[in-house]
């Protein structure tokens, strides 16, 4: 279940995005999915996010800036050793320049390119460019 919620979330992003809404609220919410967040937030994705009672449902409420052309999570999350990542990436992605993958790892929830700099693997969480 928990990840069919990154999933709907993100799918809620993108739909918002597209129709040029200012802002889009996400519930239920997870721990990830603030993660997530935080990395579209540092990569200029997205303004910002507030989480609202967390212990509960909870809500999520993120500032959109027009920049996401298409953003999934991976239902089937598959591991990737970090030599691999860049193979990936090319496979994944439109192109180079735009969009980033987000995987989990022993480090915590990082991108592609932090996970290497870092040198660790992980499991791929989802993308978005």
């Amino acid at each position: 279940m928990g990840r069919r919620i990154l999933n709907d979330a993100l799918r809620t992003i993108v739909n918002a995005e597209r129709r040029g809404k200012a802002t889009a609220n996400l519930q239920p919410i997870s721990n990830v999915m603030a993660a997530f967040l935080g990395i579209m937030k540092n990569r200029g994705y997205i303004k910002d996010f507030q989480v609202f009672d967390p212990h509960r449902v909870g809500k999520i409420t993120v500032e959109l800036q027009g920049r996401i052309k298409d953003c999934k999570a991976l239902t089937y999350r598959q591991d990737i050793k970090s030599n691999r990542i860049e193979e990936y990436v090319q496979r994944t992605l439109p192109t180079r320049q735009w969009g980033y993958i987000v995987i989990t790892t022993p480090n915590g929830v990082l991108d592609h390119e932090e996970a290497i700099r870092q040198n660790v693997g992980g499991q791929v969480l989802g993308y978005f460019h």
